[in-house]
């Protein structure tokens, strides 16, 4: 297909339309209270843009069904201050904490397509009394109670992936083991939703070797013992049965992940390693979408192709972090070419997303372009 050049996206400018993009100015916002003058719901889709506000505010203005993937990882219970009032993660009690966020997934279900996923990074807190949920150096189990919340709530637990930390900060403490990881849960509201594995597999590393005749006849046949919510092994049998190792164009990545985390030279303190979102935006995030059907193109050998017959034009899909922070997610999602939207309560952090963001555009002008895409109007 053959179509204009997709433009560079404009400068991340997030006062330049006053019903969607709050002033710098600082914000005093009270607890449960939500800002005014950002409830109007936006006439456009915001793409590649930072709105400043309330996540479950701003998160209402959005149309319903139009975000492919979202990728985030709120504010812990009571770990860290933001700088400002009202924010999630401040909430005196535990359960406070889970029915503030549970307002937000609310919203995160409407906006996200059907076919769409949340990918969610959550850590826990320790208690230091019963005031707080738990008894005095308990675990608060937030990430435990919000997934059930979410599920009572009619999302669907697919994976709790266990990000492992080779490099985690050091502890004093010794009466416990010290904390090495953290879950990312993978959520959906459909049996039926997009996950492209061929984007995320790894290379095998054994060698192909012909399955030996015992061994096919051992797993051929569901065993005895397998209750009925028991998997099976049949397709692993007949890569064996062929001489492959496995699937050809590698192995599913499985759910624990080794990556270290990463520092930033900013003022924001928590950010994501660019490395643990990449995968979700590969496997959730379509790069080409048509237009007209919204139907992602697929990959035909090295190149993707648009199977819908629509003749049409092109957009990326969209990534939304309703907690974006210092802008990992967007810059990863640049590197990767997909569009995303980013909410931030912080006014200074958004500003310092901007900047971060203009950085990585003008670094990889320098570098040179990552290829040339058509942009739909």
């Amino acid at each position: 297909m053959s179509g204009p050049t997709r433009c560079r996206p404009r400068p991340v400018d997030i006062s330049d339309d006053p019903r969607c993009w709050a002033p710098l100015a600082p914000r005093i916002y009270t607890r449960r209270s939500r800002p005014t003058g950002t409830s109007e719901p936006l006439a456009v889709v915001p793409r590649n843009r930072v709105l400043v506000g309330d996540a479950a505010t701003r998160l209402r203005q959005l149309p319903t069904g139009i975000i492919d993937a979202v990728v985030t990882s709120p504010p812990y219970f009571l770990l860290r201050d933001y700088g400002v009032a009202g924010q999630l993660g401040a909430e005196p009690h535990i359960d406070d904490y889970v029915t503030d966020f549970v307002a937000v997934a609310d919203e995160i279900a409407r906006v996200l397509k059907p076919t769409g996923s949340f990918w969610l990074n959550l850590g826990d807190s320790y208690s230091r009394g019963p005031q707080y949920g738990a008894p005095a150096k308990g675990m608060l189990l937030a990430p435990e109670r919000i997934l059930l919340a979410l599920h009572a709530r009619g999302w669907i637990v697919r994976n709790k992936i266990v990000w492992s930390k080779p490099n985690a900060m050091p502890t004093s403490v010794r009466d416990r083991l010290a904390c090495s990881w953290e879950p990312l849960y993978l959520l959906v509201r459909s049996e039926h939703y997009r996950f492209d594995l061929d984007a995320i597999r790894e290379p095998h590393r054994s060698s192909r070797t012909p399955a030996r005749r015992a061994h096919q006849e051992k797993y051929a046949n569901r065993p005895d013992w397998a209750g009925p919510l028991a998997g099976a092994n049949d397709g692993l049998i007949r890569a064996r049965a062929e001489g492959r190792v496995g699937h050809p164009l590698g192995k599913n990545p499985g759910d624990v992940w080794t990556i270290a985390t990463a520092g930033y030279r900013g003022a924001h303190f928590a950010t994501f390693p660019p490395r643990l979102v990449e995968r979700p935006f590969l496997a959730a995030v379509p790069e080409r979408i048509c237009t007209t059907c919204s139907r992602p193109w697929k990959r035909d050998a090295l190149h993707l192709v648009a199977d819908c017959g629509c003749s049409a034009d092109w957009r990326p899909g969209i990534v939304l972090d309703p907690f974006m922070g210092a802008g990992t997610v967007a810059v990863t999602a640049e590197r990767h070419r997909r569009d995303w939207l980013g909410i931030e309560l912080n006014p200074d952090y958004a500003q310092l997303a901007t900047q971060r963001i203009e950085n990585e555009r003008a670094k990889r002008a320098r570098d040179g372009p990552i290829g040339k895409r058509r942009r739909a109007a």
